[in-house]
């Protein structure tokens, strides 16, 4: 898939069964439509939790197939879009409705003001009107210009203006240009 299209709405999901795996040390996961990087990954502890350790986070955590995705997400949003990782945060706090969510990944420009709302889901989670409804939730209280909800293997951007919004078939490019990416 050519990396211009990574952002839209794309066909049915495949068979899980149908869907290439890559083996991480005990585990393995779903072959995603992001691009590949090194992903720094170890064994830790009696129970051989696997880890990764995060990009933007900077210290290891456990690396479950959402986080297999988040972190695919984080490289693109850095390597491919010039968001820079200074500027994106994972697993950000909110308030909706009194209560505390997280959501998954939120890029900001030089001010600190979000510009971009990514929700993960597994691979095998399907990208339905619920995934959708989650991520406008969050929506309401960050409002960012741009919206993504993704499984790893469909992606599906919306663009914010003026009450409306509109799918994209691509994301533009980041703020980076004035601000280092390390």
């Amino acid at each position: 898939m050519a990396r211009s299209s990574v952002c839209g709405i794309f066909e049915p999901m495949p068979s899980p069964s149908a869907h290439p795996q890559i083996q991480l040390g005990p585990r393995s996961f779903d072959v995603l439509q992001l691009p590949p990087f090194a992903l720094q990954w170890r064994v830790q502890g009696p129970e051989q939790t696997l880890q990764v350790k995060c990009l933007s986070r900077k210290k290891f955590v456990a690396l479950e197939p959402e986080e297999w995705v988040r972190q695919h997400w984080v490289h693109y949003l850095s390597s491919e879009l010039g968001y820079p990782l200074g500027r994106i945060a994972v697993e950000q706090p909110l308030q909706l409705n009194g209560l505390a969510r997280f959501a998954d990944i939120v890029c900001h420009d030089n001010a600190g003001i979000p510009l971009l709302l990514v929700e993960v889901k597994r691979p095998n989670i399907a990208l339905s009107a619920s995934v959708l409804n989650q991520v406008l939730r969050y929506h309401l209280t960050l409002q960012t210009p741009l919206v993504i909800i993704s499984n790893g293997i469909q992606h599906q951007a919306y663009h914010f203006q003026g009450g409306q919004f509109k799918s994209l078939d691509r994301l533009p490019p980041g703020p980076s240009s004035t601000v280092s990416n390390k």
